[in-house]
This record gives C-alpha cells, sequence and structure tokens, in this order.
C-alpha cells in the first residue's frame, strides 16, 4: 500500500489550519499542523513533509523567513504561500515559494495547486 504523502500546514489562524487540513484529508492527505514558524521549522526537522503551506504574517517568524530556512535544508520541498493579502505576491520573498495562494473558504485552488506537486 502507498503512504500518504504528507503536507504541513503552518498558520497562526486555528480557522485556516482546520480547514485546510479537512479539504486536504478529505484528498487523501496526510496532515501535519503548526500554529508559528519556530514549532514549523521543528516539526520540518523531525519528521520532513512532502509539501507545506504557509502563511506569510506571522507573529515571530514569519513565512518568508521560514521559507529561506525550509528551502536552504531542502530547496526542491515544494511551498506554496497562503495569505490574505494579494499584495505580498509582488514581495521578492515569495518569488522562492513555488506557489502562492490568496486565503479563502473556497480551497478548490489550494487542493489543485497540492496535487500539481504531490500527484
Amino acid at each position: 500500500m502507498e503512504s500518504k504523502k504528507k503536507v504541513l500546514i503552518v498558520d497562526d489562524e486555528e480557522v485556516i489550519l482546520f480547514l485546510y487540513k479537512e479539504e486536504l484529508e478529505e484528498e487523501g492527505f496526510a496532515v501535519e499542523t503548526a500554529m508559528n514558524g519556530e514549532l514549523a521549522l521543528r516539526q520540518f526537522e523531525a519528521a520532513p513533509p512532502d509539501l507545506v503551506i504557509l502563511d506569510i504574517n506571522m507573529p515571530g517568524m514569519n513565512g518568508i523567513e521560514v521559507l529561506r530556512q525550509m528551502k536552504s535544508i531542502n530547496a526542491s520541498l515544494p511551498v506554496i504561500l497562503s495569505s490574505a493579502y494579494p499584495e505580498y505576491k509582488q514581495d521578492f520573498g515569495a518569488w522562492a515559494s513555488d506557489e502562492y495562494i490568496v486565503k479563502s473558504a473556497n480551497t478548490a485552488d489550494l487542493k489543485a495547486a497540492v496535487r500539481k506537486y504531490l500527484d
């Protein structure tokens, strides 16, 4: 039996973590969550995921910094930035991500992006 692809979702909003986790588990992925960048990096190093969905605007370490650190460990890791703010798409640091999704209750774009990298 094929093992499930693992997705790590990093967001400081519990409602987003819950929504994304539910939606991606329904798609057949194993999902881990972290509420901040420091915790995400610890989880990332302990059990590397196949893909990371990363919020940008978080207290403490922001998503761009987390992205840089994760990519320095595994440059080929697919990272999807997820933000409520479309203007971050122009941020130079966001260019290191593989995909940029504006947060929405409609998770079709997110699920399509995850499938693109993990199918």
